[in-house]
């Protein structure tokens, strides 16, 4: 047996903090006074609300799963996903399902559907909570503390707030590996000896259906390494884990199969191929070095991984060293790289970081990161910092203000020790929401826009934008298509062909000749929109096709208020 599963079964096996009945009797009693799992599913859910409240749903992909989910309802759609009228094979429905069952209760509601996504943080930081019971037998209170560690970690913090997908992978990816720890301590020959593996199976069917196979990754690496952390036979993990794989598809193809004869050819080959294998063999998207996450972790592990504390007191025992190595190297050999694709990993960081925070481990040095955004904010507001963040951004005395928060922050992180440091990125993730009830709210907020897009959008909507992602589709509560018609030419005939129609474009590309009706502002950019307000007088050649780049505002030019 490799010594690296000593700890876990033998909690006082030497390396273990769990040894020393001192270091035991203080965590305990702190724990006592505090219940830390609660804390840390307040802190969590306190900041999740707070930024759904603050912020607008964030382009391009919050704005994208909601149009998503919001063509779904519209269209019952409920097997295969919709985007823009078109097939969305992407992402499996589970997301899209949750909204929308959220929205049988309250009406579609941006902000409960965006509360959906962070639920499943709440649910990731419990799980992780009892991984710590369970690797730590004898000291329960630390499970309290990896709870403190992943709520307040800078990459959960901020990633499992969203509308996306991370935070609903990593409770799967949780739920996997505390299956694999009492599979492992649970002996062959006892009663009902397969339910881990059932339940090790039903975690990759969660993962599967909420993000696609990528969950293989975080997973099936863990339980094949089982000999290794987990002291069990090498022919009975394998066995163990095929019968979880087989248990997960069963359990998807109860999805898949209608999906794929409903879908047609081409959503086979979206969601057989090209978001799964495809992206391994050749990414077409979000290619990155192999290095790409290195200096990312410091980040991502914020601000336990900061601390002095953390590395004198580090202990890999149990499944984390595989579980964050594989990951690590596996998506750094993959070309297709994003921040948020280690966010299943973090629990294994919290599940470190406990027993440091427990002893009440500092961490000065993450002060830097909070006083580094502060002079940045105040950069800006003083106009030391030039380019366009200054008209996205805004106004000063906001910027002044949220810097003194983050100052603040920065003070915590030096005077404070243990458990508080959870509240820091918890805190930075707030104070910079707070610049959205700014300049920044209108520049990103896709309702304006979207409401004001559906007033013409029976008679046709059209964009110039070959990149768009339905932002304005559930803002404008759209039912219809936004067709696009990146061709100046052809956008400027599909705009003459009825009265009532409306076409927009970005103002930094090419356009029609004719100078748009009105000039909008998203994401920091300048958007025409040109409207056909009467047949007889919008011809093909008041609207023909140019080259024009820098067109000049007209008397009907109005800025969206």
């Amino acid at each position: 047996m490799s010594s690296v599963t000593d700890p876990m079964l033998d909690p006082t096996a030497p390396g273990d903090l769990s040894a020393d009945p001192a270091v035991r009797a203080a965590a305990r009693g702190q724990a006592s006074r505090l219940p830390l799992t609660g804390i840390a599913l307040a802190i969590f859910a306190v900041m999740a609300v707070l930024g759904v409240w603050l912020r607008p749903a964030m382009p391009i992909d919050e704005t994208r799963y909601l149009t998503v989910a919001w063509e779904m309802r519209l269209h019952h759609s409920w097997i295969v996903p919709h985007l823009n009228g078109e097939i969305y094979g992407d992402k499996p429905p589970l997301l899209f399902w949750l909204i929308n069952l959220v929205w049988a209760v309250t009406g579609p509601s941006e902000f409960a559907g965006r509360l959906v996504a962070p639920a499943f943080g709440l649910g990731a930081i419990w799980v992780t909570s009892r991984l710590g019971r369970a690797l730590y037998p004898t000291r329960p209170e630390l499970g309290g503390y990896a709870a403190l560690a992943l709520a307040g970690m800078g990459g959960f913090a901020f990633f499992a707030g969203l509308t996306m997908f991370d935070a609903m992978l990593t409770l799967a990816t949780a739920l996997g590996v505390l299956a694999l720890v009492h599979a492992a301590r649970t002996p062959a020959e006892a009663p009902r000896s397969w339910l881990p593996w059932a339940g090790y199976g039903a975690a990759i069917a969660l993962g599967v259906i909420s993000k696609g196979p990528v969950i293989l990754v975080h997973l099936v690496p863990v339980g094949l390494a089982l000999p290794f952390w987990g002291g069990m036979p090498l022919k009975a993990a394998f066995k163990g884990v095929g019968l979880g794989v087989l248990i997960a598809l069963g359990l998807v193809l109860l999805w898949l199969v209608p999906a794929l004869l409903l879908g047609g050819a081409d959503y086979r080959q979206e969601i057989l191929w090209t978001q799964s294998a495809g992206r391994v063999v050749s990414s077409f998207a979000h290619q990155k070095p192999w290095w790409f996450f290195v200096p990312l972790l410091p980040l991502l592990a914020f601000p336990w991984i900061w601390s002095l504390g953390f590395w004198k007191n580090l202990r890999l025992i149990g499944p984390m060293p595989v579980w964050i190595v594989a990951t690590v190297a596996i998506f750094s050999l993959i070309s297709g790289k994003q921040t948020h694709y280690l966010v299943p990993m973090l629990p294994a960081v919290a599940l470190i970081a406990a027993p440091a925070i427990a002893q009440g481990a500092r961490a000065p040095l993450a002060a830097l990161g909070p006083l580094a955004a502060a002079l940045y904010l105040l950069g800006v507001a003083f106009g030391l910092v030039k380019g366009e963040v200054r008209e996205v951004i805004g106004p000063a005395w906001l910027l002044v203000a949220i810097a003194v928060g983050l100052v603040l922050v920065a003070a915590v992180a030096v005077l404070r020790r243990g458990g508080w440091l959870a509240v820091l990125s918890p805190a930075v993730v707030v104070l910079l929401s707070l610049l959205f009830i700014g300049k920044a709210g209108d520049a990103y907020d896709a309702t304006l826009i979207g409401r004001q897009l559906a007033a013409y959008e029976q008679a046709g909507l059209a964009t110039m934008d070959d990149g768009y992602a339905g932002e304005f589709g559930f803002a404008g509560r759209l039912a219809q298509p936004v067709a696009m018609l990146p061709d100046p030419v052809a956008a400027a005939a599909w705009l003459a062909e009825k009265p009532g129609r409306a076409l927009m474009g970005r103002m930094d590309r090419p356009q029609p000749q004719a100078a748009p009706d009105q000039l909008l502002s998203f994401r920091g950019r300048s958007y025409g929109l040109w409207l056909n307000k009467e047949s007889s007088t919008t011809s093909g050649a008041s609207l023909g096709a140019g080259a024009s780049e820098g067109t000049t505002q007209n008397s009907q030019t109005e800025a969206v208020q």
